[in-house]
C-alpha cells in the first residue's frame, strides 16, 4: 500500500480539520501518515511515496511552523525526493495565494511534482478576535479537502503519480 504523508501546522484548527479530512479521503488507497509539522521530519519524507501539506497563511506567507518544518527538513532531503508527488491546503482569512506561491517555489526546490491545485479555504477573519478565534470548518469545504485526499491515495494506489 503505497504511503501518504501529511504534515500540517494549525493554530486555530482550519488547516487541521481540512488535513483530518484529506487524510480519511486517502485511507481507503493508501497507508497514511498525519503529523503535526513541529513533530515531522526528514525521515518522515523519505518514508513517503507522496505528500500533501495543510497551514495557515499567515501574513502573506506559511505559517511560521510550517516553514520552520520546511526549514529543517529542507537539506537533509535535497534531490532525493525528486518526482513525488505533492498537494497543498490552505486556510487563509481573505487570499491563500502566497503561501501557495511560496509553497511551489519549495516542491521546485525539491523537484516535487504538484498533482492537483492548492486548495485554499479562505475564513474572511480580518480582526484580531476573528483571526485568533477557533474555527469550524463547514462541511463541503471538507468535502473538498476529502477529495482532494481521494484523488492524492488513488493517484498513488494506481501509480498515476
Amino acid at each position: 500500500m503505497p504511503r501518504l504523508l501529511i504534515v500540517f501546522h494549525s493554530r486555530t484548527g482550519t488547516a487541521r480539520q481540512m488535513a483530518e479530512a484529506a487524510a480519511r479521503g486517502a485511507a481507503a488507497e493508501a497507508e497514511v501518515r498525519l503529523l503535526p509539522a513541529g513533530a515531522a521530519g526528514p525521515e518522515d519524507l523519505l518514508a513517503a511515496d507522496g505528500y500533501l501539506f495543510a497551514a495557515p497563511e499567515n501574513l502573506a506567507a506559511l505559517s511560521g511552523p510550517m516553514k520552520d518544518f520546511f526549514d529543517r527538513c529542507y537539506y537533509p532531503v535535497l534531490g532525493r525526493l525528486n518526482g513525488r508527488p505533492h498537494a497543498l491546503l490552505v486556510a487563509a482569512g481573505s487570499d491563500g495565494t502566497n503561501a501557495a506561491r511560496q509553497m511551489a517555489r519549495i516542491a521546485t526546490g525539491w523537484r516535487l511534482r504538484e498533482v492537483a491545485a492548492p486548495v485554499i479555504l479562505c475564513t474572511q477573519a480580518q480582526t484580531p478576535e476573528a483571526i485568533l478565534a477557533e474555527k469550524l470548518v463547514p462541511p463541503g469545504e471538507l468535502r473538498r479537502c476529502e477529495e482532494l485526499g481521494a484523488a492524492m491515495g488513488a493517484g498513488l494506489a494506481m501509480g498515476i503519480f
